[in-house]
């Protein structure tokens, strides 16, 4: 398994782009993964950060490290966002690879906490996050939030 930060690695944009964009976005939000994607690249902040996770070659899986994932906590950051991993690889743990990457790469941002928003219990937990409330967002949905110390 090999993680690629798209920062890092520039080369990867155009494929994070086309990756994140199958996995997450509606026609509507196209534009959302490749100006973060792209703009990343060339920013001097520590976010935001988009990953790939490959396995020989083949893109596996995905995450974001950002500093709003479109929720009202706007005073909690960074947040991992966008975090997948392809139907056959799941049950693996490979998931948290992309985690541990998040969390070492917020922790190198000079950030002590590192924050996200799901309706999934139990996964989380198991890597260290700590569910804190709810948050919302301007679609008018809520979201389980948790945190993970660094």
């Amino acid at each position: 398994m090999n993680i690629i930060s798209v920062k890092e690695s520039p080369e990867y944009k155009d494929k994070a782009i086309k990756y994140f964009q199958n996995k997450w976005a509606r026609e509507d939000s196209l534009m959302v993964y490749e100006d973060c994607i792209s703009n990343c690249i060339t920013t001097t902040n520590p976010l935001p950060q988009w990953y790939l996770l490959e396995n020989n070659g083949d893109i596996i899986g995905c995450a974001g490290l950002i500093t709003n994932d479109f929720i009202s906590r706007m005073d909690l950051y960074p947040w991992v966002c966008a975090l997948y991993i392809e139907k056959e690889y799941r049950g693996n743990a490979y998931g948290s690879l992309l985690l541990d990457k998040a969390k070492r790469d917020a922790k190198k941002g000079g950030f002590s906490h590192l924050y996200l928003c799901t309706d999934h219990i139990g996964y989380y937990e198991k890597y260290g996050f700590t569910y804190v409330g709810r948050g919302y967002h301007p679609w008018g949905e809520s979201s389980r939030i948790y945190v993970a110390n660094l």
